[in-house]
């Protein structure tokens, strides 16, 4: 049989963060909790007579987001008419970009499962409005919803270089992170604010000619983005083995029946009968402008993993765990800014602060524990006030009270005892008391010696400093062979 190969693009909307749309003063809302039709404009509502105005704010973040994924910024912007009909798009058309779009030629490096870095290039990054929201009744009926007409929507297009579904998740996930680092987009896909739509296609092994491609979309998860896309491309395989024809077209992902399902036919550009938009100047950036937005950008994932590594010898594992999101990364950072030795602040963030934050489902930026209040923590069991265990539960009271550490330990007596002669009295109590275990560990159980640790970390209430425990009782031990 002949042996495919899969080709996909990628088609990633994020609607953009800003107060009001894309070409009018009407408010963006959250367009799943807010009441239908509640933010809405004659502009938005394609009434006669009405004209768009370019959102400035909009126009930045686009551009925060072109220049993060390395595009050729194009300094002359023209908008353009995408006519088509349907009930969510009340003009008739889509006011979006086409043959000059924002950003072009642009690159993103993505890890694989291999460990392999893979460049996945992108086409375009061009400006749009959003079309509302329809909801489709049982009894055949569909409701339309227009807080979402008008939202401003980023398309980010790719080249055809993805092979996998494993490669279109990655990608997408990455593309996802830098939108939320640069603060453009929440990356909610399952509000609908990031949609991402795979184009798959399937080609003979060796050949360089592109199939009949099909569009994927409905698809609300980066998983269900794996799984479908992996579904096409068995599907087209098998209809081509068969010697049947892929049909271009647009499909669906039925989750129950984990499989695609034909929505209808995939129009081709000139479909659309694109246009200048009449109503709106020719938009041009100038110098100045893009490199003070340039400038503006934040410190990107990939670049935080690096210094991370190279600054403060971090593994790659914890660096990426600590850059993946933006507000994690800056709480770290001002930790160690603040004295935190980087290593110890790492741990603590990511085996101990991080599972209390699960456990609460917070973010970081909802919790009580400042950076300073956890170097301080640190401070105390580096100078043996406390030993780990206790900081584990002190960093628990932290989190649940917002009081500092030295405060706690105070309040409750935590601090570790560390007086040899105490230690050492406590040692020989429990031996006396134990002469059967102490028999058994003297004929060479030495697995007993946790048992004698435990008991001392017992009585003292886990206050004993563990380093000078275990030292001390090596000693008594051993004198009474």
């Amino acid at each position: 049989m002949t042996q495919y190969e899969p080709v996909i693009g990628l088609e990633i909307h994020a609607e953009l963060m800003t107060e009001s749309k894309m070409f009018s003063k009407a408010k963006v809302v959250d367009s799943v909790e807010a009441a239908p039709n509640t933010a809405v404009s004659p502009l938005c509502l394609g009434m006669p007579g009405t004209l768009p105005v370019i959102n400035q704010k909009a126009v930045e973040y686009a551009l925060r987001v072109a220049l993060a994924l390395n595009c050729e910024i194009n300094h002359h912007n023209i908008f353009a008419r995408k006519n088509y009909f349907y009930p969510d798009l009340p003009k008739g058309y889509q006011i979006s970009q086409y043959e000059q779009p924002l950003g072009v030629n642009g690159w993103l490096d993505i890890e694989l499962e291999s460990g392999e870095t893979k460049r996945i290039g992108i086409r375009r990054v061009h400006m749009e409005e959003d079309t509302g929201k329809l909801t489709h009744q049982d009894d055949g009926t569909s409701l339309v919803d227009y807080n979402r007409a008008g939202v401003p929507l980023l398309e980010i297009v790719t080249e055809p270089d993805i092979r996998s579904g494993e490669e279109a998740r990655a990608y997408a996930m990455k593309v996802r992170q830098i939108l939320r680092y640069l603060g453009v987009n929440s990356g909610d896909m399952e509000k609908g604010v990031l949609r991402v739509e795979p184009n798959i296609s399937i080609r003979p092994v060796g050949s360089r000619e592109f199939g009949t491609r099909t569009e994927l979309k409905n698809l609300n998860s980066f998983r269900v983005l794996a799984d479908g896309t992996a579904y096409e491309i068995e599907r087209q395989t098998a209809v081509l083995q068969s010697g049947g024809t892929v049909i271009q077209e647009t499909r669906g992902w039925h989750e129950g029946r984990r499989e695609t399902f034909s929505q209808r036919t995939k129009e081709e550009a000139e479909d659309y009968r694109y246009f200048p938009e009449p109503d709106l100047p020719p938009l041009h950036l100038d110098d100045a402008w893009i490199e003070e937005v340039r400038t503006s950008l934040p410190e990107l994932p990939d670049a935080k993993i690096a210094r991370y590594q190279a600054k403060y010898g971090l593994s790659d594992y914890d660096s990426r765990v600590l850059a993946e999101e933006r507000a994690v990364g800056e709480w770290f950072d001002t930790a160690v800014a603040a004295g935190g030795a980087p290593k110890a602040v790492a741990n603590w963030m990511i085996n101990e602060l991080f599972r209390l934050m699960n456990e609460a489902k917070l973010g970081i930026d909802a919790i009580q524990v400042t950076p300073a209040a956890l170097v301080e923590l640190i401070g105390l069991v580096e100078k043996q006030t406390i030993n780990n265990n206790t900081a584990k539960e002190v960093l628990a009271e932290m989190f649940s009270s917002g009081a500092a550490p030295t405060q706690i330990v105070e309040a409750k007596g935590l601090a570790q005892i560390s007086d040899d002669a105490a230690i050492q009295a406590i040692i020989e109590q429990i031996l006396d008391d134990n002469p059967e275990q102490v028999a058994r560990y003297l004929d060479g159980q030495t697995k007993l010696r946790g048992f004698f640790i435990g008991q001392v970390m017992r009585q003292t209430k886990g206050k004993a400093n563990p380093g000078l425990v275990n030292k001390l009782l090596d000693v008594t031990l051993n004198g009474r062979h």
